[in-house]
C-alpha cells in the first residue's frame, strides 16, 4: 500500500465488495483520530461496492478491547472481513508498549485461529500530530487503506 498517501488506491485492480459483509470495531480512545479512520474505511468499502447494510460498526472504550470485540464478531461467522481501528500514542510510561503488544498479539492469534480475516488499523504513533496526519491529514487516511485490505482479504478468504 502507499506510504506517502494512505488514501490512494486503484479501484480497477480491486475486487468488488458487493457480495461481502464487514465488521468494524472502533476504539473510542483518541476519537478525533479513530472516528476519521472509521469514516475512511466506510467510505472506501462503499466506493468498492459494499452497501451500508453490509457494514456493522461496534464501538469499544480502548484499543485493548478491540481484540475482544473482534473475537465476538469472528464467532458470529457472518463477516467476510473485520477491521479493527484504534490509536495508541506513546506517553512517558511503558503503557504504550503493553497496549501495542496486546493488540498485535491478539490480532495475530485471531488471524491464525479464526476463519475471518481481521485487518489491523491501529495507529501507533509518537505524538498526536502523527496520528492526525494518518487519519485524514497530509499522509491520507489509514482507514481507507484498511477498507481496501478488508475487501482484498474477503476475496482471498472466499477463494481459499
Amino acid at each position: 500500500m502507499a506510504t506517502t498517501n494512505l488514501s490512494i488506491y486503484n479501484k480497477e485492480n480491486l475486487p468488488n465488495a458487493e457480495a461481502y459483509r464487514f465488521g468494524i470495531v472502533i476504539s473510542e480512545w483518541n476519537s478525533e483520530v479513530t472516528y476519521n479512520l472509521h469514516q475512511g474505511a466506510i467510505d472506501t468499502l462503499l466506493d468498492l461496492g459494499a452497501k451500508e447494510s453490509q457494514i456493522d460498526s461496534v464501538f469499544v472504550p480502548g484499543s485493548v478491547e478491540l481484540v475482544y470485540a473482534a473475537t465476538q464478531l469472528c464467532k458470529k461467522e457472518i463477516y467476510d472481513a473485520i477491521i479493527i481501528i484504534g490509536c495508541v500514542i506513546r506517553g512517558e510510561t511503558a503503557h504504550f508498549d503493553y497496549v501495542c503488544k496486546t493488540v498485535t498479539d491478539g490480532v495475530t492469534y485471531l488471524n491464525t485461529h479464526m476463519d475471518t480475516p481481521v485487518v489491523f488499523c491501529v495507529l501507533t504513533d509518537d505524538h498526536v500530530q502523527q496520528s492526525l496526519d494518518r487519519s485524514g491529514g497530509k499522509l491520507g487516511n489509514k482507514g481507507v487503506e484498511a477498507g481496501v485490505v478488508a475487501v482484498r482479504m474477503a476475496e482471498l478468504n472466499k477463494n481459499k
